[in-house]
């Protein structure tokens, strides 16, 4: 920078010189006219000073395009670089005593240049960072924020035209009803003897907070009456964030015809442990409990493994439907399902059942295994 000051300098006294040098440096500084050349050196052994023609005028370096110039031929000077021509009759400039202060830079503003030779910091402060901060609010809103009347938009808009808004609101924002229908467990089960089937269904209509749940299950063996078949009836209600309290009514149609009063919960447990755990009271008066948990492990984002535990208990042996007081079953399996989309994903797996106490007694009194090993192959749907 100080050198392109230094040649404005020489520009300033000698334009036309400072042009010719500073652009084109392949064309030697030489005199018009020999006789002009004999009188200036004349001059020069004599002391006086040479004047500039009279029709050269100061050039207003404010106004020059310096982008346009030929930087790369400018030499600086210093050591071992060749020391830059002056104009004749002109002495260098000793830029160390020059007072840059007054200069007139024009629109070059150079208040946030670093001078790297002499150490020195940039002023952050002078460049317009202040514009860039950002005023964020905290706190609560002030006190204004709800002085308005309550209803404003009547005034304009109408009582009648704003209360359907209003209506149509809230129901966009909790007030929806869905329907929604999963086949949670419909399988093909290989095992010694003769191969069974299973199916567990499941779904909901209603909002947020309110539902009608409906519940089926049922397995059998191929070739032979169904062994169990229930359809379940329920209220249910939103108690927490991500669980359910469910009451109503189930309905047997195998073994037996009976009917039970319902109450349980279901939901999403910590640790993402799906809950499904409810009581019943048969029109018999016996009391039975069944708790499901499952578990889904994702693989990759369409390949899961979902582990699973069912239990079931009675508080007394009901010895017609082969149910014992205490721990009645426990079913635990394993499965690997792949989503070839969100709603249909087919799966292969192992279950293992087990009856446990009393219930195992019953089982083999009918000439029934009170363990069974099943190698299940089945698909899971919703919508």
């Amino acid at each position: 920078m100080k050198y392109m000051i230094a040649l404005m300098l020489a520009g300033t006294a000698t334009p036309a010189f400072a042009q010719d040098h500073g652009h084109n440096h392949s064309m030697p500084m030489q005199p018009a006219d020999p006789q002009d050349a004999e009188e200036a050196a004349e001059e020069e052994s004599s002391g006086e000073d040479a004047s500039p023609p009279s029709s050269a005028m100061p050039m207003d370096h404010s106004q020059m395009d310096h982008g346009a110039m030929d930087h790369q031929s400018m030499q600086p000077q210093g050591e071992g670089s060749p020391e830059m021509p002056q104009p004749m009759g002109q002495s260098p400039v000793d830029h160390s005593q020059m007072d840059h202060s007054q200069m007139g830079h024009g629109s070059m503003d150079q208040s946030g240049v670093v001078d790297d030779q002499a150490g020195g910091e940039m002023d952050h402060s002078a460049m317009g960072h202040e514009a860039m901060a950002m005023d964020i609010p905290s706190g609560p809103p002030p006190a204004s924020a709800g002085s308005g009347p309550a209803r404003a938009a009547d005034a304009i808009w109408g009582v009648e035209a704003m209360r359907e808004s209003r209506e149509q609101l809230r129901d966009e924002q909790g007030g929806q009803t869905y329907f929604w229908f999963q086949g949670d467990r419909v399988e093909y089960r290989a095992r010694e003897g003769s191969d069974g089937y299973l199916f567990d269904l499941q779904g909901y209509y209603g909002g947020d907070l309110d539902k009608f749940w409906f519940k089926s299950e049922g397995e059998g063996s191929f070739g032979e009456e169904i062994e169990s078949a229930e359809v379940q009836a329920l209220y249910s209600r939103a108690i927490a964030p991500f669980f359910d309290f469910q009451a109503g009514i189930r309905q047997d149609f195998a073994p037996l015809d009976r009917t039970y009063a319902v109450v349980g919960i279901q939901g999403l447990a910590p640790y993402l442990f799906e809950v499904d755990a409810a009581a019943f009271l048969s029109d018999k008066g016996d009391l039975t409990a069944r708790i499901e948990a499952e578990l889904d492990q994702r693989i990759t984002q369409r390949l899961v493994l979902q582990p699973r535990v069912e239990a079931s208990f009675s508080a007394q042996d009901v010895p017609e439907l082969g149910i014992g007081a205490g721990l009645d079953t426990v079913e635990a399996g394993l499965r690997l399902r792949y989503h070839f989309a969100r709603e249909f994903a087919p799966y292969i797996g192992i279950d293992q059942e087990w009856r446990i106490g009393q219930s195992a007694d019953y089982a083999r009194a009918e000439g029934e295994d009170p363990s069974v090993t099943n190698y299940v192959v089945g698909i899971r749907f919703w919508f």
